[in-house]
């Protein structure tokens, strides 16, 4: 379990690790981040939740850089494509890991994403689409990713007992010293976790005892996702809140008021 005296160090290593990238690179990143997220194919939608998704400071804080490659576990709805891809086209390469397009499974999310790219082609032509079938280590060839990204999916692989073949396959793509990046609905350290992450929220603790056992090593944590309005404690769990709202017109208004979830935000590394 993390300490109070632990965090300072761990968001120290986080700005030594900036500190030496250089300005002249951050700019450029910065510069390219912004236009991307101003871009007109984003979706009046998709810039509803910039301000509880924060995507320039995850980004910045997960180290992304124009020249390299990174992979995106499951990004289905392809709101973080529409970031990333365009920052990375000209010299670098996003992989889209996806569920496999198998009748019955994943065809649908696997043609909704592929129909995604082709509403973009100015800006999304050049994503790499591959299968995320865990177990197998199939995303890209082992060792060559620069930074491997997830957001919202671990209690999705908790409730199927699959997310320690999860990251294990992530670790895989990294190469040595390259940057896991991991975004998840933070639960309630009072509250015992549930091994299937019913309510959709994980213990931040249990998530790093979870990566560190697949040999990742934690460098740095930032609070830019955090929302201290969330209460952790509905009935139909992380999924009340907005975007997904599941009780319809019922307390509508409350959980937009409380906005999108509370939320981790780790940095790992697959050690040298």
């Amino acid at each position: 379990m993390m300490s109070r005296r632990s965090i300072p160090y761990l968001v120290f290593a986080a700005l030594t690790v900036s500190a030496c990238v250089g300005p002249a690179s951050r700019t450029s990143v910065t510069q390219r981040l912004d236009a991307a997220i101003a871009g007109e194919h984003r979706s009046a939608e998709d810039r509803a939740r910039d301000r509880y998704r924060h995507p320039r400071e995850t980004l910045l804080f997960f180290g992304l850089r124009p020249n390299q490659t990174v992979v995106e576990i499951l990004p289905v709805g392809g709101w973080y494509t529409r970031i990333v891809a365009p920052v990375l086209r000209d010299r670098g390469l996003y992989v889209a890991a996806m569920p496999p397009a198998v009748a019955g499974t994943g065809e649908g999310s696997r043609k909704a994403f592929t129909d995604i790219l082709a509403a973009a082609p100015a800006v999304l032509d050049r994503v790499r689409v591959v299968d995320f079938d865990i177990g197998k280590g199939n995303l890209v060839p082992d060792g060559t990713a620069n930074l491997v990204m997830t957001f919202g999916n671990i209690h999705d692989w908790m409730a199927a007992d699959r997310a320690e073949a999860a990251f294990r396959d992530m670790y895989r793509a990294l190469r040595p010293g390259g940057t896991l990046g991991v975004v998840e609905h933070r639960g309630n350290e009072a509250v015992p976790q549930d091994p299937h992450a019913r309510s959709g929220y994980v213990n931040q603790t249990w998530a790093i005892r979870l990566i560190q056992s697949a040999g990742f090593k934690l460098v740095a944590v930032s609070e830019v996702n955090a929302n201290p309005r969330d209460t952790k404690n509905y009935s139909g769990g992380v999924w009340t809140l907005p975007p997904t709202l599941a009780a319809g017109q019922a307390d509508r208004g409350k959980y937009l008021a409380i906005g999108e979830s509370d939320q981790f935000t780790m940095k790992f590394v697959r050690p040298r």
